[in-house]
């Protein structure tokens, strides 16, 4: 039954995203936000107020409903008039690669040792270590407040 034939009793009872549903499916054609809610609330007889108050809540519920699509135009349509092309197109194919673009794997090689070399530092040796140690004896260790004991006063 068209929306516009049934009783405004039977139409108060159903949800917004029913209507949508149908609105979509009898005009055959996507539509706006707003296009949308103004047949609803045409149809539920609301007022300005309502339509200004509510359409914010509307468009929440028609979002999260999986039965509609946002087009690119921004306009909404019921997802069963779309379908997915899941055939890859853009495929690459083994004509589509130069020469220039192939490279050889000691060459990736040879790259990704160089940039460890560079990384790596050089090791440090024993002596170094006892050149850092010497002049410590005259450093005294100090302690915050906090960490003292009582016997340590």
């Amino acid at each position: 039954m068209k929306l516009k034939k049934m009783p405004l009793e039977e139409i108060r009872i159903l949800p917004y995203t029913d209507l949508t549903y149908m609105i979509l499916k009898e005009n055959k054609k996507p539509m706006t936000t707003p296009e949308i809610f103004r047949e609803i609330c045409d149809l539920l007889e609301y007022s300005e107020e309502d339509y200004t108050n509510k359409i914010g809540d509307y468009y929440t519920s028609i979002s999260l409903d999986k039965r509609f699509l946002m087009l690119d135009s921004g306009e909404w349509d019921v997802r069963d008039h779309h379908s997915i092309d899941l055939n890859v197109e853009d495929e690459v194919s083994d004509d589509d690669i130069e020469e220039d673009d192939i490279v050889e794997d000691n060459e990736v090689e040879d790259a990704l040792e160089e940039e460890i070399s560079e990384d790596v530092e050089t090791p440090i040796e024993d002596d170094d270590i006892l050149d850092q140690d010497q002049g410590l004896e005259d450093l005294n260790i100090v302690l915050d407040e906090e960490e003292l004991d009582d016997g340590d006063l």
